[in-house]
């Protein structure tokens, strides 16, 4: 039983670091992380910085969703996120959800 668990274990671990690499790359591809990093602010804030400022809001992500898609400015100072509409909307909510995740 011991080796069913761990085995379990091992494979649930996987699978999240799984998600999380495709999820980066997402991020590159769409561009994103010309803009933004995981952990420190470049030209727009970091991606820990916008899940902690949105932690416990239930209408952030389609929020975020819809800043996303049309572009944003004001909320992290006068730089304007300009819009990404070549984005497809799986991929933004994707992205969004995984910001949102971040910690």
């Amino acid at each position: 039983m011991k080796i069913i668990a761990i085995g379990l274990a091992t494979a649930a671990c996987l699978a999240v670091a799984g998600a999380a690499q495709a999820n980066e790359k997402l991020l590159q591809a769409s561009g994103c992380t010309a803009c933004h990093s995981v952990d420190k602010k470049l030209v727009g804030p970091g991606y820990k910085d916008v899940a902690a400022k949105y932690r416990g809001n239930k209408g952030a992500e389609a929020d975020l969703i819809r800043k996303v898609k049309a572009g944003s400015k004001g909320v992290w100072g006068d730089i304007p996120m300009p819009p990404n509409a070549h984005v497809k909307d799986e991929d933004i909510k994707t992205l969004v959800q995984w910001v949102l995740s971040v910690k």
